[in-house]
Protein backbone atom coordinates (compact mmCIF):
# COMPACT_ATOMS: atom_id res chain seq x y z
CA UNK A 1 0.00 0.00 0.00
CA UNK A 2 1.31 3.43 -0.97
CA UNK A 3 -0.20 6.80 0.01
CA UNK A 4 0.14 9.96 -2.07
CA UNK A 5 -0.91 13.51 -1.27
CA UNK A 6 -1.87 16.20 -3.76
CA UNK A 7 -0.45 19.20 -1.89
CA UNK A 8 -1.99 21.61 -4.39
CA UNK A 9 -5.45 20.26 -3.55
CA UNK A 10 -5.04 19.89 0.23
CA UNK A 11 -6.93 22.53 2.20
CA UNK A 12 -5.81 21.45 5.68
CA UNK A 13 -9.11 20.09 6.97
CA UNK A 14 -7.00 17.59 8.99
CA UNK A 15 -9.50 14.76 8.60
CA UNK A 16 -6.62 12.48 7.65
CA UNK A 17 -4.69 13.39 10.78
CA UNK A 18 -7.71 12.82 12.99
CA UNK A 19 -8.38 9.45 11.37
CA UNK A 20 -4.83 8.09 11.00
CA UNK A 21 -2.34 10.09 13.13
CA UNK A 22 0.23 7.32 12.67
CA UNK A 23 0.36 8.11 8.95
CA UNK A 24 -0.52 11.82 8.59
CA UNK A 25 0.35 15.11 10.24
CA UNK A 26 0.07 18.81 9.43
CA UNK A 27 3.05 20.94 8.47
CA UNK A 28 3.47 23.59 11.17
CA UNK A 29 4.35 26.36 8.70
CA UNK A 30 1.96 25.77 5.82
CA UNK A 31 -0.81 23.92 7.66
CA UNK A 32 -0.95 21.46 4.77
CA UNK A 33 -1.05 17.74 5.43
CA UNK A 34 2.15 15.72 5.29
CA UNK A 35 2.60 11.98 5.04
CA UNK A 36 4.63 10.40 7.83
CA UNK A 37 4.53 6.93 6.28
CA UNK A 38 4.21 6.72 2.51
CA UNK A 39 4.13 2.92 2.74
CA UNK A 40 2.26 2.22 5.98
CA UNK A 41 2.06 -1.34 7.28
CA UNK A 42 -0.88 -3.48 6.23
CA UNK A 43 -2.34 -3.44 9.75
CA UNK A 44 -3.14 0.28 9.20
CA UNK A 45 -5.01 -0.31 5.93
CA UNK A 46 -8.49 0.24 7.41
CA UNK A 47 -7.63 3.60 9.00
CA UNK A 48 -5.71 4.77 5.92
CA UNK A 49 -8.64 3.87 3.67
CA UNK A 50 -10.96 5.79 6.01
CA UNK A 51 -8.59 8.79 5.97
CA UNK A 52 -8.60 8.78 2.16
CA UNK A 53 -12.41 8.61 2.11
CA UNK A 54 -12.71 11.37 4.72
CA UNK A 55 -10.75 13.96 2.74
CA UNK A 56 -13.37 16.45 1.53
CA UNK A 57 -11.19 17.64 -1.37
CA UNK A 58 -9.93 14.19 -2.38
CA UNK A 59 -6.29 15.18 -1.92
CA UNK A 60 -5.24 11.67 -0.85
CA UNK A 61 -4.60 8.73 -3.15
CA UNK A 62 -4.15 5.16 -2.00
CA UNK A 63 -2.38 2.74 -4.34
CA UNK A 64 -2.19 -0.98 -3.78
Amino acid sequence: MHVKLDTQNCQAYANCLLTAPEVFDLDEESGIAIILQENPPENLRAVVEEAVRSCPVQALILEG
